[in-house]
């Protein structure tokens, strides 16, 4: 696998023959997923490699001046899921002001003249260029490789998109979410020490750091999976506030590992969220939280058994 950053500036040309698709693939979604099956269908075609051309930093943030943008995947596990489905390359189209001024003849022939692309594959609604202006009609018209564009993967609501992915994660619905990525949603963070108040109720806890960049899922409790070491376990999520016995005022992301322990300090953990079991609340009482704790636990094993 290689990665390849190209800037307006760029002076490196590489000759390994590719085909490529196009995009910012946040979540790597089904819809994504059809342009790189294209891909590498071109790339036994060609006989030569595979890449995935995406941006960094999101355009919004150039074009816009928007912060704190938020995503479905970082960067990463982007670049990650994309290696596991079978890409070779990955370019990161370095997204300055002096590129989304780009023309689009101009922005086709600064990929051209680095890459030495087959075939290049991009959505029905792609656009690039300045304002936009840049479609697949024109990248066909100015690109002397063959450029293939993929139809709209669909179900029975409509396109499948980012944005509707997004919704999906806001307001908890876990499994729609889960069906339109093709794997379960997930944050990864790093374990930090907490105050040890899960250890007293019998359900010890793992607190997660997470990047701000990610996409916040609805407050509550869930059922999931932690990977660890490359093992997966099932696990009780909490995402909120803690308010009976712990209070914070940034949301928290919490779990714990069921039937299991492990220590995690300091360790990179990627959590699954499989389904929203219940909201988060105030409990009266020490004894009526770890009732509840208990209840959590049997329904998340069941919707679990279930899952599996």
């Amino acid at each position: 696998m290689r990665i390849i950053t190209l800037g307006t500036d760029t002076n490196h040309c590489y000759f390994q023959p590719m085909c490529a698709c196009i995009g910012y693939f946040d979540g790597m979604h089904l819809g994504h997923q059809a342009l790189i099956r294209k891909t590498l269908e071109l790339s036994e075609k060609y006989h030569c490699e595979s890449a995935m051309i995406t941006f960094e930093p999101d355009p919004w943030v150039t074009l816009k001046g928007m912060k704190n943008v938020h995503h479905i995947s970082t960067m990463r596990e982007r670049m990650n899921r994309a290696i596991e489905l079978g890409i070779d390359n990955i370019v990161i189209l370095e997204f300055t002001k002096q590129l989304a001024d780009y023309e689009p003849e101009d922005f086709v022939h600064l990929i051209q003249r680095h890459l030495n692309l087959k075939a290049i594959v991009c959505g029905f609604d792609y656009h690039y260029g300045k304002q936009g202006k840049g479609n697949p009609e024109s990248l066909r018209e100015t690109s002397d490789i063959e450029t293939v564009v993929v139809d709209p993967v669909e179900d029975a609501k409509g396109k499948i998109s980012s944005t509707r992915i997004e919704d999906c994660i806001k307001n908890g619905r876990m499994e729609e979410a889960s069906k339109l990525l093709g794997i379960p949603f997930s944050i990864s963070g790093k374990v930090i020490p907490g105050n040890q108040k899960g250890s007293t109720l019998g359900y010890p806890t793992a607190n997660l750091a997470y990047s701000d960049e990610y996409i916040l899922p609805k407050q509550g409790v869930y059922a999931g999976y932690v990977i660890a070491n490359r093992q997966k376990y099932r696990a009780m999520i909490n995402f909120g506030h803690n308010p009976t016995l712990n209070f914070r005022q940034n949301l928290s992301l919490e779990v714990h590992i069921m039937n299991c322990d492990l220590d995690l300090y300091g360790r990179i953990l990627r959590v699954e969220f499989i389904k929203f079991m219940r909201d988060e609340k105030k409990f009266n009482s020490r004894n009526n939280l770890i009732l509840q704790l208990d209840q959590d636990s049997r329904n998340i094993n069941r919707t679990l058994d279930a899952y599996e």
